[in-house]
């Protein structure tokens, strides 16, 4: 019998702050999270919906290429995005 362990991953308060960040600027476009999942499907990025909920909220990290094209979508600098 195998035994398997989940760990549960604490994010980091950068983390927190950039999907805060991300959620707002989603808010002032706005965009629902299904309707920016949407948009950056079509950009490129392989997320979904949950998974942007996840980085809004700091469970996930952000990927480049996600950063990249939430700054195409969303029109804002990286800056308005990784402020903290």
């Amino acid at each position: 019998m195998m035994l398997q362990f989940r760990t549960k991953v604490c994010a980091s308060k950068q983390d927190n702050k950039i999907g805060q960040n991300i959620k707002e600027l989603r808010h002032k476009a706005n965009l629902t999270q299904e309707q920016l999942a949407a948009k950056m499907q079509i950009n490129g990025c392989d997320i979904s919906r949950g998974t942007l909920a996840k980085i809004e909220t700091g469970i996930r990290h952000l990927y480049i290429d996600e950063l990249k094209c939430l700054k195409e979508i969303l029109n804002v600098a990286y800056e308005d995005i990784l402020k903290s």
